[in-house]
């Protein structure tokens, strides 16, 4: 018998559909894509979380360092507590991406990019400026892949 013009199941050509969805829902477990999204899950969940927090002892750092004069000066409140502050909206970031992060994975971008725009206006931080860049598109990543996730494409 000849195979020609016979196609099988495994030579028949896939529609896109179809190889969205495999590789979307196929077995979770061994697919490479959806390990990725958990690892920036899994990471944009907890770093936010213990960076707030860390905002109430200044165990990792002196967070108060990183904010620019001119918004410091101006503040109707002390650094520290405006870091504190700061350190409620990073936990409540982290628990909306545990949560939703669909939606949590853009507001962490935002807020990296509210810290981004502070270490532009004054010198010595622009490293930690485009680390924080590097994060936000982690987080926008995150953020798309949570969402093809959530609504698989048929």
């Amino acid at each position: 018998m000849s195979s020609i013009g016979i196609e099988t199941p495994a030579t028949a050509p896939m529609a896109p559909s179809a190889i969205r969805e495999r590789a979307f829902v196929a077995d979770r477990a061994d697919n490479r894509v959806y390990r990725a999204y958990r690892i920036l899950h899994i990471g944009f969940v907890v770093l936010p979380i213990l960076a707030g927090i860390d905002k109430f002892f200044n165990r990792l750092v002196d967070w108060g360092a990183y904010l620019a004069p001119v918004i410091g000066n101006n503040l109707p409140m002390g650094t520290g507590t405006f870091m504190r502050i700061g350190g409620v909206i990073e936990i409540a970031a982290g628990l909306l991406v545990a949560l939703a992060p669909h939606i949590g994975g853009y507001v962490v971008a935002a807020w990296l990019w509210g810290i981004i725009v502070n270490l532009f206006l004054f010198p010595g931080y622009f490293d930690i400026a485009l680390r924080d860049f590097g994060l936000s598109l982690g987080a926008l990543a995150l953020a798309q892949l949570a969402a093809a996730f959530r609504y698989p494409q048929r």
